[in-house]
């Protein structure tokens, strides 16, 4: 599955960078600007002045943003005439969310089996309290 799969990203210090794919969209959903841009383009294709609009950044720090955005491929960008508008990538969202659901789905299965060890230790815990007195 293209989630769990190693890519040199980038060189920090001349040492290659490891992240997996699943990493770069947890990393670009960690950024409330971003998540922002994500709601905005959620209603629709937008512009990068357009995106820049409501933050109180100016367009160069919101193209640096786009470009996380595009690196964890949350968006892409389209030409259009003159413009380049950004477009959401909803099926990379819908897998990572169905990752999160296996992984709960996991969880909620272990917690289930440990509610059932303690009700049995408790249950076992009473019957050996009746027959002691």
């Amino acid at each position: 599955m293209w989630l769990c799969k190693l890519a040199v990203v980038r060189r920090v210090g001349g040492v290659a960078v490891m992240e997996d794919e699943l990493s770069l969209v947890f990393s670009a959903l960690a950024d409330p600007t971003r998540r922002a841009i994500l709601e905005r383009l959620a209603h629709g294709d937008a512009t990068v002045n357009q995106l820049a609009e409501p933050f109180a950044m100016t367009q160069q720090a919101v193209s640096k943003h786009l470009k996380v955005l595009e690196r964890a491929r949350l968006i892409s960008r389209t030409r259009t005439a003159q413009s380049r508008p950004c477009v959401l990538d909803t099926e990379r969202l819908d897998a990572v969310a169905g990752w999160i659901e296996r992984h709960r789905r996991i969880w909620a299965g272990r917690h289930d089996r440990l509610d059932q060890h303690l009700a049995a230790l408790q249950a076992a815990q009473r019957r050996d309290g009746e027959t002691t007195r």
